[in-house]
């Protein structure tokens, strides 16, 4: 079984989507995870991010690793697990770089298919996770939430993280990443092909529910139809 869940940056997608794969007891993974990891390897190794080709290069070079569990998205770039230090802000603002770079985008397409079909069934979080890379996949979810309140969520997010950030450079940070990223779900919602949740109002455990729910009832449903 594949389940995807699209959506903009501080949904809540990733955190839910974690939530549901142990519920369901399958693996999860966290596809921006394997974003950040590739834009950290171009920091590491100085890379200019204004030039595709020079993100590209690290991109087809770095070996990028990534351990997917119930509860867990491990990543390691060339031997190192760099799972901790995605979440530095410096990662997080030239991440937009690298997505927007449709070479990368497409070697990430092919290793997140790899994934899956190692793993059989998953849980998977993104940004185009159930418009290009499982379209066929068996349940479609799309989160979103007022920017306002995605904005809270990261910024509190990377503060327990020990990172300084304001609410002002979140909020900017998100605004930049939804204009590249919002192009990737778009097309579900156009199709009527996903199921869409706007968690702003709603706790964790109530998108949870929602999910599960979501996902119980269509195996009902095609266990009885098959």
């Amino acid at each position: 079984m594949i389940i995807t869940i699209d959506g903009p940056a501080g949904s809540g997608k990733s955190t839910a989507a974690r939530k549901l794969a142990a519920r369901l007891e399958i693996p999860y993974l966290d596809t921006g995870a394997m974003y950040r990891a590739l834009a950290y390897a171009a920091l590491q190794r100085g890379a200019d991010m204004r030039q595709e080709a020079d993100l590209l290069e690290v991109a087809r070079t770095a070996t990028l690793d990534v351990d997917c569990g119930p509860t867990h998205t491990r990543v390691r770039v060339d031997g190192h697990d760099v799972s901790e230090a995605l979440r530095d802000p410096r990662v997080s603002e030239v991440t937009a770089f690298v997505a927007r770079v449709q070479g990368i985008r497409d070697l990430l397409v092919r290793k997140q298919r790899e994934i899956a079909a190692d793993l059989g069934s998953l849980v998977t979080e993104g940004r185009d996770q159930g418009s290009v890379v499982f379209p066929d996949a068996d349940v479609h979810f799309v989160l979103d939430a007022s920017l306002e309140r995605r904005a809270e969520r990261r910024m509190h997010e990377m503060i327990a993280d020990g990172h300084e950030v304001t609410f002002a450079w979140v909020s900017e940070n998100l605004q930049t990443r939804d204009g590249i990223d919002s192009r990737q779900w778009l097309p579900l919602l156009a199709a009527g092909r996903a199921i869409i949740i706007d968690t702003t109002d709603l706790k964790l455990s109530e998108v949870v529910d929602r999910l599960e729910g979501e996902v119980r009832s269509r195996c009902r449903t095609a266990a009885h139809s098959g």
